[in-house]
């Protein structure tokens, strides 16, 4: 087992621009990683399983719900920290981040956000300390990119709901203690439902044969005449908008996520090209090494200057739904171009499990497809610029 020494990257001295806080908050989560992931995600990869011993580590870092008030079980940390935390999870593994993003952002964000007083505190102090694992579902095997023309439903039946349909491609699936699910009432508008896993006719299939995201639960959730109680609804708001504010949040995850990734690779080939020799010399004293390497640094140094001052627009309440897909499509990019770059430096030895460099490109091919996929985060900056939509 090879050690783990990552140094991040910070060329123009970002971490002048945290505070002690911050920096605390991602030094734990560092360090963690690196004593609880990395030495065992490479099997867990290959054996395609969700490492569940790293629940509790994870909830002791405050990776769930890291900005959801502490009254609720949450850290109270801002946006930045979210982000930071999301960061150095990546770094070690994007389907470990994944079940981190969804329990905080797709499951503990929307109940704390629209939920009721009663659901707060019945899930909330139970999803931060990781002894409920949380879903989100809202894609359908037929609607991805259009969630709007979901055909889940539920129906008043009284005394209760009676919930129908199926969601695919559902992280944390297999596992799930509860889900929060979007579905059409009987007058066609959306609302949340919280489905609690022994509820009749609710299952939870896993997905196989994954290239991508091995080391990170995917499943389905089909609903099958669930009878759900009335007080599982969440109230606080309906319509489309209401998961998709949840995206945002995912999304904002994501893009720091993505330079944790792309910062791993990046650190790999540094350390590699100064230590292989070939003709004499380091490749690191290559020209074309040199360039690939100072290209990564540049883009991973933008993102990071990006994601710092989305974080700050957070924090205000001012990041728009079109600068946070802007980040994501962006930061995604870099790092999955900059995984494909570090592994020709690595030339054989970087398709082999000894290095994380074809784990986290992998990875990377899911990340730049799920919560909205490349082209479309492409039309919602086309759209917010020309204020004409093309994906409708």
């Amino acid at each position: 087992m090879k050690p783990d020494l990552f140094q991040a990257p910070d060329y123009y001295n970002i971490d002048e621009l945290l505070t002690d806080e911050h920096r605390m908050v991602k030094d734990a989560a560092r360090e963690w990683v690196k004593k609880e992931v990395s030495p065992i995600i490479e099997d867990a990869a290959q054996q395609a399983t969700f490492p569940t011993s790293i629940v509790n580590g994870l909830a002791e870092i405050g990776a769930f719900g890291p900005y959801i008030p502490e009254e609720y079980g949450g850290a109270g940390l801002d946006q930045i920290s979210y982000g930071l935390i999301m960061q150095e999870i990546e770094r070690g593994d994007s389907g470990v981040r994944s079940t981190a993003s969804v329990q905080s952002s797709l499951v503990m964000y929307p109940i704390y956000k629209y939920g009721t007083e009663e659901q707060r505190k019945k899930y909330l102090p139970k999803l931060a300390s990781g002894e409920f694992m949380g879903s989100f579902g809202l894609t359908e095997p037929d609607h991805g990119s259009n969630p709007g023309g979901m055909v889940t439903n539920f129906k008043d039946k009284g005394d209760h709901y009676l919930l129908n349909g199926a969601k695919m491609w559902i992280s944390n699936a297999p596992f799930c203690d509860v889900a929060v699910v979007w579905a059409k009432n009987e007058e066609e508008r959306i609302h949340g439902l919280i489905v609690e896993r022994g509820m009749e006719g609710f299952t939870t299939p896993e997905t196989h044969n994954k290239w991508s995201l091995r080391a990170s639960a995917t499943g389905e959730l089909i609903f099958q005449d669930v009878k759900v109680p009335k007080e599982n609804l969440l109230p606080g708001r309906s319509g489309l908008g209401a998961p998709l504010s949840c995206l945002d949040s995912a999304r904002f995850g994501i893009a720091w996520g993505a330079i944790g990734a792309a910062m791993d690779c990046y650190d790999t080939a540094l350390r590699y090209a100064k230590e292989r020799i070939q003709f004499g010399k380091p490749i690191a004293g290559f020209q074309l090494q040199q360039k690939k390497l100072a290209e990564m640094l540049t883009e991973i140094t933008k993102a990071q200057l990006l994601n710092l001052r989305l974080g700050q627009l957070r924090n205000k309440d001012k990041a728009t739904s079109a600068q946070i897909s802007m980040a994501k499509r962006n930061n995604v990019e870099i790092a999955i171009n900059i995984a494909r770059e570090a592994r020709q430096i690595l030339g054989g030895m970087g398709i082999t499990g000894e290095y994380s460099i074809m784990r986290h490109m992998m990875n990377l091919e899911s990340v730049i497809t799920y919560e909205g996929t490349h082209d479309i985060h492409l039309l919602i900056t086309g759209l917010d610029i020309t204020g004409i939509p093309a994906f409708k």
